[in-house]
């Protein structure tokens, strides 16, 4: 949609963040292995890290693993017999086997889900209680104290369960996330239970993919086949209404054509036989009242999506009455894990349920139009021969996303030469 938004006081969202610099910028975050070292240390070893949702265990002996590989880390999250989520590394701590297993089948990113009154190690037999605290060992004889499962920090915000590594975390879950994400405190993500998900292995790093979804100035190229060819406009744009930074940070909204007001030229016929394509389910459910100040803080009409950039690596955007929520896991510095899920309020009716299906669908093979060009785009990066890239002010969140990683980095190594390490 290229309308002309109106900008901040300054005249540009460039000149708003003056913090973030004007001039080029380089992409040797993303090709380096030197720089992924760090990043793994000063990012995914403090930063809090969402791992999965309440309802992925509800019930008191629920358990299931996580990968983490740029913490070098396989996560367990347990819910005790108090209703509480904890979360420990999977670890037994006789001779370090992996504590976690069950005859489910694993998850798509290799998650272990199962349930269980205690968590007893295959190999040993050591068991533990579901708050982590060792209990039998074989022949009666524990060691003695000392020997618990080895804890996480753990918390949970409007149902996401995040976890953190640092040993003494910088700040609580909440005061990291700041004012501008936990004004969507009240929005229902409780209702909006019925999930579709896919994983992608992607040849780029993770911050090449996240700077696709923070900026819309490609899609006119990219994503042409929004619409029908005969009504395409060559050389279209597409401007956003609203951007916002807060810490590390930040928010893209803008609005929202209603395709179903259109003329029929412009939708294809699935979209109208199914009354659902990319912009999801034309039928919005009831959710109640909705944060909106939090949803869409810069008031943008027609409002169609926010997309909130919780870093480092979780993106949630909101369409009507719907989320999508990605996740970029880093498994090497030029690869990532890309996990991308779709809510919905549970079908009612096949109707509806078709509805979802179709838009989850759909907003894959969007996804997959940009995870198909970025291993190019990985490949030519590391040829090298361009450090200076351009960025227009519709990119002032590529911008952000790579200064917060690289301030982080700073912060860390600093703190490393003055304690006498580097």
């Amino acid at each position: 949609m290229a309308t002309n938004w109106p900008k901040p006081a300054e005249g540009s969202w460039t000149e708003h963040y003056p913090e973030l610099g004007t001039g080029p910028i380089s992409f040797r975050d993303s090709i380096s292995p030197e720089f992924y070292a760090l990043e793994r240390e000063a990012v995914f070893k403090r930063a809090w890290l969402n791992l999965c949702r309440v309802e992925e265990i509800p019930n008191t002996g629920d358990f299931l693993t996580k990968p983490v590989e740029a913490a070098d880390a396989s996560v367990l999250l347990v819910r005790g017999d108090d209703g509480v989520i904890r979360a420990f590394h999977n670890v037994c701590r006789h001779h370090g086997n992996p504590l976690a297993h069950s005859d489910n089948a694993p998850g798509p990113s290799g998650e272990i889900y199962g349930n269980a009154t205690q968590l007893t190690c295959r190999r040993c037999g050591w068991n533990y209680a579901l708050d982590g605290a060792l209990g039998d060992a074989p022949g009666g004889n524990p060691p003695g104290d000392g020997y618990d499962l080895l804890p996480v920090h753990c918390d949970v915000w409007a149902g996401f369960v995040f976890v953190n590594f640092d040993p003494q975390p910088r700040q609580s879950l909440r005061e990291f996330l700041g004012p501008m994400v936990t004004a969507l405190d009240d929005y229902p993500f409780h209702k909006l239970t019925e999930r579709y998900d896919w994983i992608a292995h992607n040849n780029s790093n993770w911050k090449i993919f996240a700077d696709a979804f923070q900026e819309y100035y490609h899609v006119p190229a990219l994503h042409s086949q929004q619409v029908p060819p005969e009504v395409r406009v060559p050389n279209a744009g597409f401007t956003c209404g609203h951007f916002q930074i807060d810490g590390p940070h930040r928010l893209v909204s803008t609005a929202g054509t209603r395709r179903w007001l259109l003329p029929k030229e412009y939708m294809y016929p699935i979209e109208r036989a199914t009354r659902s394509g990319l912009v999801g389910p034309w039928h919005t459910p009831d959710l109640g009242e909705l944060p909106m100040a939090g949803l869409n803080p810069g008031g943008i009409e027609p409002w169609g999506i926010s997309n909130f950039q919780i870093f480092p690596n979780i993106e949630i955007l909101f369409y009507g009455g719907w989320y999508l929520l990605y996740r970029y896991w880093p498994t090497s510095h030029n690869a990532h894990r890309y996990e991308a899920y779709t809510y919905f309020c549970p079908a009612r009716t096949v109707r509806e349920r078709i509805e979802h299906e179709v838009a989850a669908v759909v907003l894959k093979e969007f996804a997959l139009q940009d995870a198909g060009m970025l291993g190019g785009t990985q490949a030519a990066l590391e040829y090298d021969i361009i450090d200076e890239f351009p960025l227009n002010d519709q990119e002032i969140l590529v911008r952000h996303l790579h200064k917060a990683t690289g301030d982080w980095v700073r912060a860390y190594s600093d703190e490393q030469r003055t304690a006498g390490v580097a």
